[in-house]
């Protein structure tokens, strides 16, 4: 895996790895690696199988992330948003797709209440499925997590993850990626350059 896309962010409150190399400056045309990506099988927040090819045809936003998380996703999600909303009315925006790393409690209900959040994309997908299904598709996408037990806490546990965002073409290959310091300028100029 590209050391560049080692970006860990510590959902439980520690503190997040920054870029290994490749940050926010390097040009957002340098960034593709044809090795992340690849097939998916997983259900959506209508409770229908979706797989990859669902998504060809659109450029899509894909972000691995939870609905238990505090800061770290809602905060990437935004971004988005935000990145989105700065696009010249003549590129067409991409599709959003949140991928759940915590199917134990990411149901496609829950995922259903949690992508609705007005201040993230308004066509953001929401996916989740088994437990083998999301290690699958975050394996294709070179994509860590773990499970962080916390005793006194109520939820219990939380999920530490790589936190980044991959710009995937309408043919599902990767094009770019953005970690936790882009800023949505920096992302909606990337994002006009890729698409325009």
């Amino acid at each position: 895996m590209p050391s560049c896309l080692i970006v860990l962010a510590a959902c439980s409150g520690a503190d997040e790895a920054s870029t290994a190399a490749g940050g926010a400056a390097a040009s957002c045309k340098s960034r593709a690696y044809a090795e992340i990506g690849g097939p998916l099988s997983l259900i959506n927040s209508n409770g229908q199988t979706v797989t990859e090819s669902d998504f060809m045809g659109r450029p899509s936003l894909v972000y691995f992330g939870f609905t238990y998380c505090p800061d770290v996703c809602p905060a990437s999600l935004v971004t988005i948003d935000q990145a989105l909303d700065r696009l010249p009315e003549d590129v067409e925006e991409p599709l959003t797709i949140l991928i759940s790393i915590d199917p134990e409690r990411d149901t496609p209900e829950a995922m259903a209440d949690y992508i609705s959040v007005d201040a993230f994309p308004e066509d953001i997908v929401g996916l989740t499925g088994s437990t083998e299904a999301v290690k699958a598709a975050a394996d294709a996408f070179k994509t860590g997590y773990q499970k962080v037990e916390i005793p006194d806490s109520a939820a219990g546990y939380t999920m530490d993850h790589t936190s980044i965002v991959y710009l995937m073409d309408e043919d599902w290959s990767l094009k770019t990626f953005f970690t936790h310091e882009t800023t949505s300028a920096q992302m909606a100029d990337c994002l006009t350059e890729h698409l325009s």
